[in-house]
């Protein structure tokens, strides 16, 4: 069997059974919902595998509320509206800050220096606003004072709603599939609906207060 997650993508992005993929798992509560106010998840099959996971759901599953099976097809009338408009302003972000001396390296798969641009480029019509940036060396209190000084940007790692996030985190004891060696602080980015412009000064700002605290340290 083959399994995929799709919730980076959703749908819209990427069609997983046409892949050859048996069973995608996808967090509705992300872009589906796209306001995060609904928790929810979804699994769908192919044709040789849907009579099992039919019967698996029948047997073992909780069927969601109607007030929640509401709220995700209230989401996904906007869908491809709010996803490509988080694509496009999360693109913009990521070249802008491709050009910030504080950043040492962005994680996007749709920038053509990325290790997997080509696989993204071969199998997926688009990309979210969900990618991820390694700061140049800096102490933990410099990133902190950074994200403390944000106002357009919250904390949080449910990530896919209207609003943007950001969050830091580190990899380098969950990975399995290969090492992770950032050389240095990384955030990820959920970029939302708001002004790109103000996105921009909001983190011009941040940026402003992590060269404060780092030459304080």
């Amino acid at each position: 069997m083959r399994d995929h997650g799709n919730t980076w993508a959703t749908p819209l992005f990427f069609s997983p059974h046409a892949r050859g993929v048996d069973l995608a798992v996808e967090a509705g509560t992300k872009y589906l919902s796209g306001h995060s106010d609904l928790l929810l998840g979804l699994v769908s099959a192919n044709a040789a595998w849907f009579p099992r996971l039919r019967a698996t759901v029948d047997a073992l599953a909780v069927p969601p509320g109607p007030e929640d099976v509401y709220l995700a097809l209230r989401g996904m009338r906007t869908m491809e509206l709010r996803l490509r408009e988080a694509e496009r302003q999360a693109l913009a972000l990521a070249h802008w800050l491709q050009g910030r001396a504080e950043v040492r390296r962005v994680i996007h798969p749709a920038l053509p220096d990325h290790p997997g641009h080509a696989i993204w480029k071969r199998d997926f019509t688009g990309s979210s606003g969900l990618f991820s940036i390694v700061l140049q060396p800096t102490s933990d209190s410099a990133v902190a004072a950074m994200l403390d000084g944000l106002e357009l940007f919250g904390m949080g790692y449910s990530w896919g709603g209207f609003e943007s996030l950001v969050v830091p985190f580190d990899c380098t004891n969950c990975r399995t599939a290969t090492s992770w060696t950032p050389g240095g602080p990384t955030l990820r980015f959920s970029v939302g609906l708001e002004d790109i412009e103000d996105l921009k000064e909001d983190l011009d700002r941040g940026f402003a207060r992590l060269r404060a605290a780092a030459g304080r340290a």
